[in-house]
């Protein structure tokens, strides 16, 4: 059985400590290991754990483990499966906490790319929470931030509470143009039911269908607009960024569609060529991987009856084969990229050319 890990991330005060807090504290009757990077700016160490400890592996009160990086992710996550296989530790998962701006991409990619850890772990997702009273600012501000928005599964608002209801909406537009398959969830400082933690399978192919139905299903608001025509009145746009300012659509957030953290989705009826689509991919990836967080799909492939569902981190991506077509379903392919500023035009008419 692998043990599931999930990566969480976020701003600075949006909560993270008061999320793991819980999770160590509370009797949820779940064994977790709490991976802690111990250069973390507000460490949880000081208030819960006993100071002058040596073993940086500490076994809580309710059962939970809580263990700070001493060296590198890696070694930590291998020390944590020996110790459980010798049963010198007992934890069903792993949650992973980054530092306040890091990027959650070589985290992630940790995952794919060791064979040793594939062997133990399995990324379950990546949860960002973002603090509503400073995000616009450091969204603004901080390339990092915005990436913890585009590389996330799950998106938890923090603070609402301590802005308007205009702002709250001005601020999940923007998230959801950043990232516009991560569900968004309000919750109260940091108080996240811990069933919307755990086991959203964010990273596992072959359920992506279930937990993504927005994804696939569009018929709600702004879903699909394709990263650049979105039919929202507060963005009306052109494509050369220039906005044209309705009136009456003061909405406040126009001006923040210059974030560089975009999203657009690739749609197509024709079957894709499976060597077109290989090629093409590997070029892409090849070029703009380093810019690309996160992209996935669900396609339509020449030559089965399965859909192939395919997702990827940077340079990394895999594919599965999903279930059958239905006979009564129509078959068409539909990809969604996030990142920083994707040539949008290259990545659609590449994609077109891959069809059968």
């Amino acid at each position: 059985m692998l043990i599931p890990a999930t990566v969480l991330t976020g701003f600075l005060g949006s909560g993270k400590t008061t999320l793991l807090k819980r999770v160590l504290s509370e009797s949820h009757g779940l064994k977790i290991a709490i991976i802690e990077n111990e250069f973390g700016e507000e460490n949880i160490d000081n208030e819960i754990l006993v100071a002058d400890t040596k073993e940086h592996i500490v076994q809580m009160s309710n059962g939970c483990v809580c263990c700070t990086i001493r060296e590198d992710l890696r070694t930590t996550l291998q020390d944590l499966a020996e110790k459980k296989r010798k049963g010198e530790l007992d934890f069903e998962r792993v949650v992973i906490e980054t530092t306040g701006l890091a990027d959650p991409g070589p985290v992630a990619q940790t995952f794919f790319m060791d064979d040793e850890i594939a062997e133990s772990f399995l990324l379950d997702s990546v949860l960002t929470l973002v603090d509503a009273k400073h995000a616009a600012q450091t969204l603004n501000d901080r390339q990092e931030a915005r990436r913890q928005v585009g590389f996330a599964d799950q998106i938890f608002i923090s603070k609402s509470d301590l802005v308007s209801a205009e702002e709250l909406d001005a601020l999940q537009h923007r998230l959801k143009h950043m990232n516009p398959r991560a569900p968004q969830q309000t919750v109260h400082f940091g108080e996240v039911p811990i069933s919307k933690v755990f086991d959203l399978r964010g990273f596992n192919l072959n359920t992506t269908l279930e937990i993504d139905p927005d994804f696939l299903n569009e018929g709600h608001d702004h879903h699909h607009h394709d990263g650049e025509h979105c039919d929202h009145p507060s963005h009306h746009h052109d494509h050369h960024g220039a906005h044209d300012h309705a009136p009456g659509h003061g909405h406040g957030h126009h001006h923040h569609h210059d974030d560089d953290v975009k999203s657009f989705v690739f749609k197509a009826d024709r079957p894709l060529d499976p060597a077109k689509l290989e090629d093409f991919l590997g070029a892409i990836v090849n070029i703009y991987g380093p810019r690309m967080l996160r992209y996935k799909g669900v396609l339509h492939m020449k030559g089965t009856d399965r859909k192939v569902i395919f997702q990827g981190v940077h340079q990394l991506m895999g594919s599965d084969l999903g279930q059958a077509w239905e006979p009564q379903e129509k078959r068409m392919s539909k990809m969604v990229f996030i990142g920083i500023d994707l040539p949008r035009d290259i990545f659609l008419q590449g994609l077109q050319q891959c069809l059968s």
